[in-house]
């Protein structure tokens, strides 16, 4: 799925901080590969105009350069606040046991672990009411109940696609750090193209990622295809700030102080500067709710995940998937 020609993009989480800190967005439906099929057609990279095909190498070498820091910077530039955007995405997500779910640009883990971690506190705190119901029966009956598959069996399953191969060695370096194996899968695939069966999974995630993607419509369109009916898109992403004065504090931070951190802690200035660059060319909240329309979600809705003050234009827009 990774050919050359087809590069995506994976997790751009604490870095748009050109829209980033100050305005993280939750949608619910979106995806952030950039693939580049069309050598010829020029697109942007950044505020650099460049053809889709060289976009497509652009944005894998970038991810390739500061994948072994990518969590580190996303610490550094968020001042950790990216952790607390991913945990509210958990809660609006709110997985059951049994949830098979698509973190498309997962690349380090980040949705995936925390997702592991909220399926097991579910399954552990139902086990429990299931077994204070079941108090006055005996071992022996509550043993057959187990085996004949009526306890909480059912198990949930994550997998996470990324185009770049560095950022699955990081994410898979801290799965075995964590203990994580069971339930979880490390798939090499393009947004716009992804390696699934139609009607595959219940939740599909992105986060900071869309807006790398060369061709976002194609990217929502394959989301669509390989979710269930009545699955959902749940995609966090960096908005745009309509406060003038945090506006301009933001171009300060953004263009002046990420690119050096960029530098000091990575060793990459080019790469930050891109990724302040590229939250800028992403369309304002609702454009993008009506490319998530056009490519067929329902009742897809966004909201800000902090204020102007606080961190502002952030948005999550809820699909449901629904078959005519």
């Amino acid at each position: 799925m990774a050919a050359r020609s087809s590069r995506a993009l994976w997790r751009l989480s604490g870095w748009g901080w050109s829209q980033a800190l100050l305005c993280p967005r939750l949608c619910w439906g979106s995806a952030r590969l950039l693939s580049t099929d069309k050598p010829g057609v020029a697109t942007h990279f950044g505020f650099e105009t460049v053809s889709e095909e060289e976009k497509g190498d652009k944005v894998y070498q970038v991810f390739e350069s500061v994948a072994k820091k990518y969590d580190v910077m996303n610490d550094s530039m968020s001042l950790g606040i990216h952790r607390i955007w991913k945990d509210l995405l958990l809660e609006k997500m709110h997985p059951f046991p049994g949830t098979k779910l698509l973190d498309v640009a997962g690349g380090t883990g980040d949705i995936a672990f925390r997702f592991i971690n909220y399926v097991k506190a579910q399954n552990q705190r139902q086990r429990q009411r299931e077994v204070k119901s079941r108090q006055n029966l005996s071992w022996d009956e509550i043993s057959k109940w187990y085996q004949n598959g009526q306890g909480p069996s059912e198990e949930s399953h994550v997998v996470v696609c990324d185009i770049n191969k560095e950022m699955l060695k990081v994410g898979k370096q801290k799965a075995k750090t964590l203990g994580h194996k069971k339930g979880l899968a490390w798939v090499v695939g393009d947004a716009e193209e992804l390696p699934f069966d139609d009607d595959k999974f219940d939740i599909y995630t992105i986060a900071f990622g869309i807006r790398n993607v060369t061709h976002i419509d194609r990217a929502l369109q394959e989301a669509y295809r390989v979710l269930k009916p009545g699955g959902r898109f749940l995609c966090l992403e960096f908005s745009q700030v309509n406060n003038p004065l945090i506006s301009r504090l933001y171009d300060l931070y953004s263009f002046q102080v990420i690119p050096v951190m960029g530098e000091v802690i990575a060793g990459d200035w080019k790469s930050y500067q891109y990724l302040v660059e590229s939250i800028r060319r992403f369309p304002p909240q609702e454009e993008f709710k009506e490319m998530i329309e056009d490519a067929g979600f329902q009742k897809v809705t966004y909201e800000s995940l902090t204020t102007e003050l606080r961190s502002s234009g952030g948005g999550r827009r809820q699909r449901s998937r629904n078959r005519k």
